[in-house]
């Protein structure tokens, strides 16, 4: 995938997370879970933004693998969502199928780019 076209697409990933979180309710489980995963769903985007500036291959690997794991965290976040029933779950399934897609992507490049040191 062209690296302007995965900024993109984890910017759009982004947006959609705060879009999820400004329609939390307004209470504790809301505020709590909303922070955690306004975190490291934004930050999936940032870590990959980051990487294709790394100044090596060990930093673009490193970075690549933190944001995989922010990746995997909001998925975490999103099951605690859904299952807690704070969200209807059918209401993040394109979220959390967008979400895997992205840690899959990640995860894969990162595999990639440590075979080819």
């Amino acid at each position: 995938m062209d690296p302007s076209e995965m900024e993109n697409r984890t910017k759009r990933f982004a947006l959609r997370i705060i879009s999820l979180v400004s329609r939390l309710p307004n209470n504790r489980i809301g505020d709590v879970l909303g922070r955690q995963i306004l975190k490291s769903g934004t930050s999936v985007g940032a870590n990959y933004a980051e990487a294709t500036r790394a100044s090596s291959r060990r930093h673009f690997i490193s970075i690549l693998e933190i944001g995989a794991r922010e990746a995997a965290e909001t998925l975490y976040w999103l099951q605690l969502l859904a299952e807690s029933k704070t969200v209807k779950p059918e209401r993040l399934a394109d979220l959390t199928d967008e979400c895997n897609q992205l840690l899959a992507i990640l995860t894969a490049s990162g595999r990639t780019a440590k075979r080819n040191r």
